[in-house]
């Protein structure tokens, strides 16, 4: 046994190499095996394995009593399986991914893991739902027909290609490589697989997406990872129904749902709005004149939507000459807004955005925005009368 120490972000761990493995080290995309080293006297847990110079790298945290010892390498044959699952399921998916959408498909990438399976291909567009299920349902049929593993090892390349392997492009191959085939799908592959494809179980694409100009990501589930997510997604369908007294038509109830709830909400954007002219109508009733300034103050219990609006609102009603503090109080949550009129910004050289993140402190909040609108909100709702009178102090009328 050989090894070195190396050490990462003030972790140490050990590479380990050994006289003979079962052990896979991460390759093409596919994460190395993890297990442990057995003996009479102990047992190191193998974290991970990784390839270098063609051997495969054990990963520790911690190096055997004696090095000279004979172990037993013992591979997690539950992760491994997964991980072979998911890599075979790639296989199919690019078979299935050319069937559907055509021939210039090619494999970009792909990641394989015990609970992940990402495939990355070229394609021009976004797929439809309907390819993906043709893709989905070609992938099971071919899970459900247990094609065995039909492996070629040491395969001259030529004739490896007359056998219709397909080549990733960009890889550079060997006068000799490896041919993986499962029914119709057959490729160039060093990875470990599935011994047929009955073993993966079932195929489920969870996501499609773009990754970078042509180029296209599935991310997909297999075995029991699948199986847990129809479990959660049954489990929600049931809460679901639940939610609406156990209905046997969801679809419609979640229907008439959304449609009461937006008419609900367009009811109450009404009522908003009234609300709010009420208030511009009883603030301009009570319009302070100081040195030829309208000023308007107040803390009214209003959201910070239509604080906004409000203010705005008397800008259209007092153009010119005009000093607007609104504090609002909504959810017991302090929110300062400030409005001034063009004329007070040019002439008077004020600027909305600088003064409220003075007066912000008084909430203990912050904020800003433009010379002549800001909203800052804060914690401290006992400091908003506060923090009114100092915008207008600060307005130095």
């Amino acid at each position: 046994m050989r090894y070195r120490k190396v050490t990462q972000k003030k972790n140490t761990f050990y590479e380990l190499v050994l006289d003979f493995t079962p052990f896979y080290g991460e390759m093409g995309g596919q994460v190395g095996d993890q297990g442990v080293l057995v003996n009479d006297d102990e047992t190191i847990e193998v974290l991970d394995t990784k390839r270098e110079n063609s051997q495969s790298i054990h990963i520790v945290k911690a190096l055997p009593k004696n090095l000279q010892a004979e172990f037993m390498a013992c591979v997690d044959t539950e992760k491994r399986n997964a991980s072979a699952a998911n890599h075979t399921a790639t296989h199919l998916l690019d078979y299935a991914l050319k069937q559907v959408l055509g021939d210039h498909v090619e494999q970009k990438g792909s990641y394989v893991d015990p609970t992940t399976l990402r495939f990355d291909f070229s394609h021009f567009q976004k797929v439809s739902d309907e390819e993906l299920r043709q893709v989905e349902q070609l992938v099971n049929q071919m899970i459900r027909e247990d094609f065995p593993l039909d492996e070629h090892r040491d395969t001259p390349l030529e004739e490896a290609k007359a056998l219709g392997a397909v080549a990733i492009f960009g890889e550079k191959y060997g006068d000799k490589v490896r041919v993986v085939r499962f029914g119709p799908s057959c490729e160039f592959c060093g990875g470990i697989h599935a011994t047929s494809t009955g073993r993966i179980g079932f195929f489920k694409i969870m996501s499609e997406s773009s990754v970078a100009a042509g180029i296209r990501r599935i991310e997909a589930l297999t075995g029991k990872a699948c199986e847990d997510a129809i479990y959660a997604a049954t489990d929600t369908m049931n809460d679901l129904k639940a939610m609406f007294n156990n209905t046997k038509d969801l679809k419609a109830s979640i229907e008439k749902f959304i449609s009461e709830h937006d008419e609900l909400r367009k009811e109450l954007e009404r009522f908003q709005a009234q609300a709010v002219e009420r208030t511009k109508e009883m603030l301009l009733s009570r319009i302070k004149e100081v040195n030829g300034v309208s000023v308007i103050t107040a803390v009214l219990p209003i959201e910070p939507a239509a604080a906004k609006d409000l203010v705005f609102k008397l800008r259209e009603a007092v153009p010119q000459k005009l000093v607007a503090v609104i504090g609002s109080t909504a959810h017991n949550k302090p929110l300062l807004t400030v409005m001034f009129s063009d004329d007070m910004v040019k002439e008077h050289q004020l600027n909305a955005g600088q003064i409220i993140r003075e007066a912000a402190k008084l909430i203990q909040g912050g904020g800003g925005g433009q010379p002549h609108y800001a909203q800052a909100g804060g914690k401290n709702i006992d400091g908003m009368n506060a923090a009114v009178d100092k915008v207008i102090a600060l307005a130095n009328l």
